[in-house]
């Protein structure tokens, strides 16, 4: 307990410190009085010259901090890096790859432990113990060293990432330099322009830094938001006055000490006047508190952290609202950028302004992706080191076929990146040819090509591109865009435009599908892992209320249309097939007598997106008129990975045999049945998984509107039976890997590898 006690303060010094040196140097001197070692050490790789630099220790020469390195591969901490594992030694110098650095005074110890730094499988440095007894620290000293720098990686990959060390130890971030940030690549394309920082509100974290242009006025904002931080307190006072003790509420007369223009309130006007606008100071400050209160060693005033976090927020709130989300601008190339920005922070901006997207948090296939793809907005998520807060207005390039982000970019990087766009224009308008022409390979497959939807702007782009129909409505996101459930003749008014847009070809509407990543703000589900929990048809089944309003509105928006089609998500047992159809039975006869009309019964479908459903679908395909596999869900949950944990993104790939197996196994059945399947997940979106999805026999497939043009260029070009050949070769190899460069070397031999990315041929 007492290791674990040290483990913690450590790793909140850590956090703590002003500065990135200071946190090394907080690091060392920690390691060294809790291990007791004579020496402690911190390594750093450069890549630059690919060098491991002695950047801070406790114990060494500290003159040699900074100017001795090892390369990558020399010494016993090259070895540590080079092996990824720690090294333990209680006679170093009797090791042959010992390398003794005579500046650093080391010549005198023995005893060695080194452990890399470890940031997403890339090794940052080595954090190293010495001392003079030949002994081999014990397995306890080992795990407790391992530990600490797996906690501590991160603190390390931030600085690297927004340049806060070099081999001289400079602590600041170094201006005018171009900074490289990776990702994942969430919706294709390049953005060039400037970046916007997005937060929620009341969320102090993720403020950003701007100028304080008018810093008077922002003086007095600040004094109008802190009186009315008062005026709350006060009146908390007076509700708890018959219910604490004195002694209890004497915290509200601390809080209200706290907010006067002497503490905290001066302490912001002094950062308002350095520069900085009132939300951004206010950050500064709170953040400046809570951590001094962390670095404390008393556990009660360790925990009044809280209480000025919550001061914080209570004042930001009141910021916020003299704001107003509806004053800001945005001009035009935003680059939206935030620690996670949601589907309706999305839509609610004015898109025809937003360039790009970049995120902290999230991964290729959360439903902002999904919606960002739709909209042809290119998008990099999971940029962990991103320094959110410091890029407000910042010149920035997002490179969303590559997974990358560069701040600050060159006058030749802007060149390069610009010609890319040119290449892609005329690339789209090589494809304006395959807009009317069928979806028909040269030698007479046919399939149909949908569209998902979910906003009214993704109508008018999907039918200017050719789609046959919608393959999938997101009917969540209307939802999403309201403070509460929308009513049934709101609904209907919504589903009746969709419906009117693409008569008379089908237009098939998935039922509420809330849960996992898609949260309603008024209907909020928390729970430890949502990705298996309470979602989907699981939440309207519960809720039969929720549900009939939905189909009973779907209905009447079909009257005299007759293109409804109705498909019921994350199904993963026969029953609740049967139980919603006897509800849309039910709402079907409700709906025919208060209208007076006869009700067509639309055709009803399930979707395919869990291991269950597809061992299961020989049942579930005798009830239903039409399958629809949902692949970003299918896809995740055959492989067991979070779509949206940017940490394991690199395993989530469709391209994976049980994926596809999976896949052709869905095909076969359905088609043994006589019914026809689809595929509505971002796979169909994809030239070189459609390709094997036509091979396989989907009958349509269905994607964003962005892809709609590239995908009737593969299948026209695309031969039958040369797809089928490709399937034939793919399904006997075992390697995700290696499946994707067989089917890019397809594209390449067809010519169409310039529609994954343009400027290949």
């Amino acid at each position: 307990m007492l290791m674990l006690e040290n483990l913690r303060k450590i790793v909140q010094d850590v956090d703590s410190a002003p500065n990135f040196t200071a946190a090394l140097d907080t690091m060392v001197t920690s390691v060294r009085e809790t291990m007791g070692t004579e020496v402690s050490s911190v390594y750093l790789l450069d890549d630059k010259s690919n060098r491991y630099i002695l950047m801070a220790t406790e114990g060494l020469n500290p003159d040699a901090i900074g100017t001795v390195s090892l390369g990558w591969n020399e010494g016993l901490v090259g070895l540590c890096g080079a092996r990824e594992e720690p090294i333990n030694l209680d006679n170093a110098s009797a090791h042959p790859k010992y390398h003794y650095l005579p500046e650093t005074g080391e010549e005198k110890y023995n005893s060695f432990l080194g452990v890399p730094i470890m940031h997403r499988r890339k090794v940052l440095g080595v954090l190293v113990v010495q001392q003079r007894d030949k002994r081999k620290f014990d397995e306890a000293e080992e795990a407790f060293l391992v530990t600490l720098s797996a906690q501590l990686s991160g603190v390390v990959a931030h600085a690297k990432a927004v340049g806060s060390f070099d081999v001289i130890r400079t602590p600041t971030p170094r201006a005018n330099v171009t900074r490289v940030f990776n990702g994942i690549a969430g919706a294709s394309g390049i953005a060039l322009g400037r970046a916007i920082v997005m937060y929620p509100p009341a969320d102090i974290d993720s403020v950003p830094d701007r100028v304080a242009e008018d810093p008077d006025n922002e003086i007095h904002s600040l004094r109008i938001a802190l009186e009315a931080v008062r005026e709350d307190i006060r009146e908390l006072d007076r509700k708890m006055a018959g219910s604490l003790m004195p002694e209890e509420r004497a915290l509200f007369d601390a809080y209200l000490r706290m907010l006067d223009d002497n503490a905290l309130g001066g302490e912001i006007e002094e950062r308002i006047h350095a520069g900085n606008w009132a939300q951004g100071a206010l950050r500064e400050v709170i953040e400046k508190h809570m951590q001094a209160f962390a670095a404390m060693d008393d556990p009660y005033l360790r925990e009044r952290r809280a209480d000025v976090r919550d001061l914080g927020l209570r004042i930001l709130a009141h910021l916020q609202k003299q704001e107003g989300d509806s004053l800001r601008e945005f001009p035009d190339h935003s680059i939206l950028i935030g620690e996670e920005i949601t589907t309706a922070m999305l839509v609610e901006t004015p898109l025809e302004k937003i360039a790009g997207i970049v995120t902290v948090e999230g991964a290729a296939n959360s439903h902002m992706a999904i919606v960002a793809r739709a909209l042809g907005i290119p998008t990099v998520l999971g940029v962990s080191e991103l320094p959110v807060t410091q890029l407000d207005d910042t010149e920035m390039i997002v490179d969303a076929y590559q997974g990358r982000v560069y701040v600050q970019p060159s006058r030749q990087l802007r060149t390069r990146y610009k010609d890319i766009i040119k290449e892609e224009l005329q690339l789209v308008a090589g494809l304006d040819a395959y807009r009317d022409v069928p979806a028909e390979t040269p030698d007479g497959h046919r399939l149909a090509l949908y569209v998902n939807t979910g906003l009214m702007a993704d109508v008018a782009r999907a039918k200017d591109r050719g789609a046959e129909g919608v393959g999938l409505y997101r009917s969540e996101i209307p939802f999403m865009l309201r403070e509460r459930f929308p009513g049934e003749e709101e609904q209907r008014g919504i589903y009746r435009q969709q419906l009117e847009a693409f008569a008379p070809r089908p237009v098939t509407m998935r039922t509420l599908d809330i849960g996992g990543d898609k949260d309603l703000p008024y209907f909020p589900i928390k729970e430890d892992n949502p990705a298996l929990g309470w979602r989907g048809i699981r939440i309207t089944l519960d809720h039969p209320e929720i549900f009939m309003v939905q189909i009973r509105a779907m209905l009447k928006a079909a009257i005299g249309l007759d293109n409804l089609q109705i498909l019921l998500p994350m199904i993963s047992s026969v029953f609740e097939v049967e139980e919603a159809l006897h509800l849309i039975h039910r709402a079907m006869m409700e709906v025919q007598e208060e209208e007076g009309v006869p009700i067509t019964m639309p055709r009803v479908g399930v979707m395919v997106e869990v291991p269950a459903a597809v061992l299961q679908i020989g049942d579930m395909v005798q009830l239903v008129d039409f399958v629809s596999v949902g692949s970003n869900d299918l896809t995740q949950y055959m492989l067991a990975v979070d779509r949206n944990n940017a940490r394991v993104a690199d395993i989530y790939t469709p391209y994976h045999p049980a994926v596809l197996r999976a896949l052709q196994m869905v095909v076969d059945e359905v088609h043994r049945a006589g019914k026809p399947v689809g595929i509505c997940g971002e796979m169909a979106g994809d030239p070189g998984t459609a390709l094997l999805l036509m091979a396989m026999g989907f009958d349509s497939l269905s994607m964003s509107a962005s892809n709609l043009l590239k995908i009737r260029k593969v299948i026209c070009n695309t031969p039958y039976m040369q797809a089928r050949g490709l399937l034939e070769q793919v399904m006997q190899v075992d390697n995700a890997a290696v499946i994707r460069s067989l089917v890019e070397f397809e594209l390449e031999d067809l010519g169409l590898l310039d529609l994954i990315r343009p400027g290949k041929k």
